[in-house]
């Protein structure tokens, strides 16, 4: 072994620096004292605060088994001649081609350099450095070891903005996904710790919504609490005054007025600016203490898409209310024209929910049969007054008539692409048509009558015997229960009618919830 290769006429510093966790470098030679030298080199080497941790292998096959078990490793020490002459090419080429290593650095080191040309091995071989054991003294192993941690140290800060980008699109999308303000802010602060690898999750999100009308001193007054979480939890619709300490008032006025991002300890307190609504504040504590400027790069970002998503989800919850109020409004006219009252539409809609969610329905279709129920007898526009309200017995002609409001109704509902319309034309529809097939308009049976339909004909059936209307009196909820068990499957489907016995408490605290 060449003498200038142990280092001896060169000067080590005896200073002791603190240091915080460590590199991995992979020494892979058939020498043992070339390891042993080159840790002795580098036994003092830190790198941002950083020692090296030596890891050894002296064949090329024991190589490829620490790239394997080490993909974190960020240099690799790498001779050419070990137990065949381009043992260590074929290293390299399996850290490349076959663990699909990218980022550690080979520095390629030969005592023979003519047995591997450095021209032709840079050309064919993805290594990052060649040099002979001849010319690698202590200070240039140094040099070289200290530019290859600076570049893996560089693809590494930028797969983790890659992968952080990632996660702030995926974020994006779930937040954005999100139609309930419930699940807003679970949702804010589970895609914000997936992008920082935060840890205790404590949060409020509040808005100003007298942002652009008010003076900086007048700007704390004006926010309230719109969402909460941790200790948090329970300050929904509360001013901030009345909620944070000094020193986060300080932190929310100071993003106000900069129109920033604070950072303090272990929270932040984030500006959201909006050109459509008001502006709002994100706070959030439980984050590292050590944020570096990547991370806030991401936090900004976020940032930004809250407020998008939270007047999407705004906007969201806006649209649909109007839609399920329009609905119903829809509904309770025409029930108020005939011999239903309004709220008979209310309770046929939440029995018909409570009935779809336990039969095995989604969620969304239990949600969805809720919202369309109130549609089943809109079709009864089309029914002359005199024998919507006629005290008895309708005659063969009347029946008749009365009959076609459920083919009148799909009419009226049907060809909209609504979910809602759409399920409400079917239950318009089919609601009247019985399990054993004596019903109307077509004498479907069985399971060939939707599910929908199904499940409001046996809550519209068990509402309106449980109240007065001028054809009949109220009943008992015993008679009601004999009656419905009686016609199961005959005029109900029979799983259904199961569900409804065994509800019988639910049920009349729905049928209290809106009493005639």
């Amino acid at each position: 072994m060449n003498d200038d290769f142990l280092f001896a006429d060169d000067q080590f510093d005896d200073e002791v620096v603190a240091t915080v966790g460590s590199w991995k470098v992979l020494i892979v030679d058939d020498e043992p004292e070339v390891h042993a030298v080159t840790k002795l080199a580098l036994s003092d080497f830190t790198f941002q605060d950083r020692t090296l941790e030596f890891i050894s292998a002296y064949s090329g096959e024991e190589g490829k088994e620490l790239i394997i078990k080490h993909p974190d490793a960020a240099i690799i020490l790498l001779d050419v001649v070990m137990e065949t002459d381009d043992a260590g090419l074929q290293v390299a080429k399996f850290i490349r081609e076959e663990a699909k290593n990218q980022k550690i650095r080979i520095i390629l080191r030969t005592g023979q350099p003519g047995q591997a040309p450095e021209r032709q091995v840079i050309v064919n071989f993805d290594i990052n450095d060649y040099k002979s054991k001849t010319e690698l003294t202590a200070q240039k192993l140094f040099t070289v070891v200290m530019s290859s941690l600076r570049a893996y140290r560089d693809i590494i800060a930028l797969e983790h903005s890659r992968q952080g980008l990632k996660k702030i699109i995926e974020a994006s999308a779930n937040i954005f996904s999100i139609h309930s303000m419930d699940q807003f802010i679970d949702g804010v602060l589970q895609q914000l710790t997936s992008v920082l690898g935060c840890g205790e999750e404590k949060a409020m999100y509040v808005t100003n919504s007298l942002m652009v009308n008010c003076t900086e001193s007048e700007h704390q007054q004006n926010l309230r609490v719109i969402a909460a979480q941790g200790d948090f939890e329970n300050t929904v619709g509360k001013s901030v005054n009345d909620v944070l300490e000094d020193e986060l008032r300080l932190a929310f006025e100071e993003a106000i007025t900069n129109k920033s991002i604070v950072y303090h300890g272990d929270y932040l307190v984030a500006y959201c600016s909006s050109r459509f609504s008001s502006n709002s504040i994100l706070y959030i504590s439980g984050l590292p203490t050590n944020v570096g400027v990547d991370e806030k790069v991401l936090i900004e970002m976020f940032a930004q898409n809250v407020q998008i998503a939270y007047e999407n989800v705004q906007l969201q919850i806006e649209l649909e209310d109007t839609q399920r109020e329009l609905v119903y409004r829809l509904g309770e006219a025409v029930e108020q024209c005939s011999t239903e009252t309004g709220n008979h539409v209310r309770r046929v809609a939440n029995i018909s929910h409570m009935l779809a969610s336990k039969s095995g329905l989604s969620v969304s279709d239990a949600e969805l049969v809720k919202n369309a129920a109130p549609l089943h007898d809109i079709g009864k526009v089309g029914i002359p007054e005199h024998i919507l309200h006629k005290a008895g017995k309708l005659d063969p002609d009347e029946w008749q008539m009365m009959q076609t409001h459920a083919q009148v109704g799909y009419k009226i509902l049907e060809g909209s692409n609504r979910n809602i319309i759409k399920a409400g034309a079917i239950i318009a529809k089919e609601h009247h048509e019985n399990w054993d097939g004596t019903g109307y308009p077509d004498g479907k049976s069985g399971e060939d009558i939707h599910v929908f339909a199904r499940i409001v004909a046996l809550a519209d059936v068990y509402d309106a015997l449980r109240h007065k209307r001028c054809y009949k009196e109220q009943w008992e909820p015993e008679e009601t229960h004999k009656f419905i068990m009686e016609q199961s499957g005959k005029k109900f489907d029979p799983k259904l009618v199961s569900i409804l016995m065994d509800s019988a408490a639910e049920l009349e605290q729905l049928m209290n919830l809106y009493p005639d």
